[in-house]
């Protein structure tokens, strides 16, 4: 079946895109607004686009009325935040975060949360996350209706348990977002794959 984007509807294409492009990591953002109010959020229009310098990206949409969400705004701003990874037994505790508080209420209160101090930005991590990444923005760029965040990750926050030897990190499970408007998946069902070079494939006669 083929789906031509220029027949459907916003909320349609926004329905099938989600749907198939998955499992998608959440960002569960802090970030802190002129008034020094700390903000929480999650996207899952985000992801890792290299390690060299380490960048990340995160798109944020604009609301309904086309004003800039506060997470956009805060970043902008500060242009500094913090991604915090959301693992099982934070997901409704973020999924309170992703109620379209006022500005002025703290999404870390209603959601009985709480905060740590960064150590390269001023924005603080999440004390719950089993891992954050501190973030520098280092560019941002219109796309339509959605604004896309680059920037560059200066700190790991991890916890001690889940970093083993080498910097391999062992036994980390965050959720995923499957699908519009409320899907996620665990990622502790797992299965290994060894990497072949071409040698390899040749020599073993496929």
């Amino acid at each position: 079946m083929q789906i031509d984007p220029r027949a459907q509807t916003k909320a349609d294409n926004y329905k099938v895109l989600t749907n198939l492009v998955v499992p998608r990591p959440i960002a569960w953002i802090t970030s802190v607004s002129q008034t020094g109010m700390v903000n929480l959020a999650p996207f899952s229009f985000f992801n890792a686009v290299g390690s060299d310098p380490m960048y990340v990206v995160v798109g944020i949409g604009a609301r309904d009325s086309g004003e800039p969400k506060d997470t956009a705004q805060n970043i902008e701003i500060s242009r500094e935040f913090v991604v915090n990874l959301v693992t099982e037994e934070l997901l409704a505790a973020m999924n309170i975060s992703a109620a379209d508080f006022p500005p002025d209420e703290s999404e870390l209160d209603a959601a009985k949360l709480h905060t740590a101090p960064s150590a390269r930005v001023r924005v603080p991590r999440l004390a719950e996350a089993q891992a954050s990444l501190e973030c520098k923005l280092y560019q941002v760029l219109p796309l339509g209706t959605n604004r896309l965040y680059i920037a560059e990750v200066v700190m790991f926050q991890v916890a001690d348990h889940l970093v083993g030897p080498r910097m391999h990190i062992n036994n980390f499970a965050p959720i995923g977002r499957l699908g519009s408007p409320s899907i996620y998946c665990r990622t502790t069902d797992r299965f290994e794959v060894p990497r072949l070079n071409y040698a390899q494939w040749r020599k073993s006669g496929n």
